[in-house]
């Protein structure tokens, strides 16, 4: 023990810098709240992805559109 010898030896490691997107920070939507697609309507998201999980997609239509409504209103383009 104590032994030079009995430590392994580790190589170094390289980490790479983040990936920085291609979109510009200005090209970036936010909806009439000021939130992100991502951060808007958490209530219908929210269950629109438990039914989702739990039911399957077929199952869910009436969240979806609830949840697209939502996000349309927040002003965003939602395809259907």
């Amino acid at each position: 023990m104590g032994n030079s010898q009995d430590t392994p030896k580790v190589d170094s490691v390289k980490v790479e810098p983040p990936v920085k997107s291609d979109e510009p920070a200005s090209k970036i939507v936010y909806g009439k709240s000021g939130k992100k697609i991502c951060c808007s309507c958490p209530d219908t998201k929210k269950a629109r992805d438990e039914c989702i999980v739990t039911q399957g997609e077929e199952a869910c239509a009436e969240l979806i559109s609830a949840h697209k409504a939502c996000l349309r209103a927040e002003g965003f383009t939602v395809k259907e």
